[in-house]
């Protein structure tokens, strides 16, 4: 499997909304091994992981995941930060983070055996408080 990465800068800050998430397409499915996120303001967040209830529909803007050797082919999955209609809350959290107030409080969650997301699924950066814009990544598989 060939390893992608991707980053984007979050727009969402109000609590009880979806900030970011990973798409994957009707014909693959992903093995995330890293998310991470840092605050770029001096906010205080608290975020989850989880598989939505709902993905989102017509996301706006979405970016496909980059190869991290050029020669692999063109990745499938997709990430995006706002939607006509955003995902819905998970039921429970994989991980869960609480920041202070600091510009570049963050996290790195890892997967080491991966966090798969099935086809046409996604897994999510929920907003669980208040929280400031932040830069946002992942490593998978495909």
């Amino acid at each position: 499997m060939a390893i992608y990465s991707i980053a984007q800068r979050t727009t969402a800050t109000a609590a009880a909304s979806a900030s970011w998430e990973i798409r994957t397409a009707s014909t693959d499915r992903a093995a995330i091994l890293e998310i991470g996120i840092s605050q770029n303001a001096a906010t205080a967040g608290v975020y989850g992981i989880g598989r939505p209830a709902a993905i989102g529909v017509t996301p706006t803007s979405p970016q496909t995941v980059l190869p991290e050797d050029p020669n692999e082919p063109t990745g499938t999955v997709t990430v995006c930060v706002a939607w006509g209609t955003g995902p819905t809350v998970p039921a429970n959290f994989f991980r869960r983070v609480s920041c202070p107030a600091t510009i570049g409080a963050g996290v790195i969650w890892t997967f080491p055996r991966a966090l798969m997301v099935a086809v046409s699924s996604s897994v999510i950066v929920w907003i669980l408080a208040t929280a400031p814009v932040c830069d946002v990544w992942a490593v998978m598989n495909e």
